[in-house]
Order: structure tokens, then sequence, then C-alpha cells
């Protein structure tokens, strides 16, 4: 029986101090898919979320391509656990543990294109373009964002446009992260405004 490939995960700090990144060096879901789970009951696909929300002071878990990003609560400090959990989901996937497991109804990922499966609440995406306005705002978000936000472990979604103003999710490592309102009002904003001239002003998505 050949033996199972060894992993290595390292982690990696984010501008949210609640928020860790922990990168593997293969891939863990396909190109472009992206997953968050705000709780346990949630994550019935993911049996690493599952797993990871077994530790008292997770509070959630965003995954896509080659990283997990951990949000905790205020029950522990990240450097008294960090290495712990870098271990605990090295020692999970090692031992055969699943990232992921699809199910039945396709989601299209960042580029419209299906690739992996799973129930809708699991899978976070950009709303549907409704016009060419809104597409060239997903093109610009993709092309020149998406880069910058997911090396610092998190993800911002398009997810309306009305009256001139873009609202936007955050997700991962942004998700309450105290400069996110400043990332979102200054780069972001000036970008859109500078690349989409239909666009005034971004603002966050208020759950």
């Amino acid at each position: 029986m050949d033996k199972p490939k060894i992993i290595s995960i390292y982690a990696e700090m984010t501008p949210n101090p609640l928020a860790m990144k922990f990168v593997a060096d293969r891939m863990l879901l396909p190109e472009g898919a992206q997953l968050e789970f705000l709780k346990k009951e949630d994550a019935e696909s993911s049996p690493v979320a599952q797993k990871l929300f077994d530790l008292p002071f997770v509070k959630s878990v965003y995954i896509t391509t080659n990283f997990i990003t951990v949000l905790k609560n205020d029950k522990a400090h990240w450097d008294e656990i960090v290495f712990d959990v870098r271990d605990y989901i090295k020692e999970f996937i090692q031992n055969g543990g699943k990232v992921w497991i699809a199910q039945t109804a396709p989601p299209a990922t960042t580029t419209g294109k299906p690739i992996v499966a799973d129930p809708p609440a699991a899978v976070v995406n950009h709303a549907r373009p409704a016009n060419e306005v809104e597409e060239k705002i997903v093109e610009v978000l993709d092309s020149y964002v998406k880069p910058a936000v997911e090396n610092d472990g998190g993800m911002i979604l398009f997810h309306s446009f009305k009256d001139g103003i873009v609202t936007l999710q955050l997700k991962g490592s942004c998700s309450g992260c105290p400069s996110s309102t400043l990332t979102l009002k200054s780069s972001v904003e000036q970008l859109l405004k500078n690349m989409v001239p239909e666009v005034k002003e971004v603002q966050q998505e208020i759950a």
C-alpha cells in the first residue's frame, strides 16, 4: 500500500487580528471554488471544517484553492494556539480526512464556470451580473482586487449595484477586519470609480 503523501502547512498572519491563514503545499479545492462556514451544522460537506469547529475558539472557516482561513473568538490568543491549529489541520488531512465532499448542484466560481458541487449556503460567489456595468465591476474585482485580498486570507464579492452604489460582501479574514472599511472606502472604491465611471460609491453589505 502506498504511503500517503506528506502535506506541508504553514500559518500566515492576516490584517485581521482574529483571523489566521493556513496555507497548504497542494490544492484543497479546485481553482476558483470558495466556501465559507459560520457554524458546524452548515459544514456537513467539509469534514475538515467540522473538525475545526470542535475547537472551542473557532468562529468561522473559509476555504479556497490552497488555504484555510480560521476566524477565532476571544477565548484564545493566536500566539498560544496557532501551531496547534496548524498541526490539527495537517494531521487531519494527512490521515485521510477530506477537505470537501461534493454534493449535487454545481455552483459557479468567480469565472462563472461550474467546478464543484455543494449546498448553496456554503458556496460564496459573486452575485450574477445583470448588465454590462455589473459585469465590468466583477471583472475589475477579479482582476485587480482578488489577488491582493486572497493573499490576506479573504475575499471581497460583488453583491449588488444600484443608483451608482456598489455593495460588496466580505469573506474570510476580511469579515470583521478593523481595516476592511478603510480598504473599501479608499482602495476599492477609488479603483472602481476610476475603471467603471458609473460607480459613485462602494459600501459593505450588512448582514
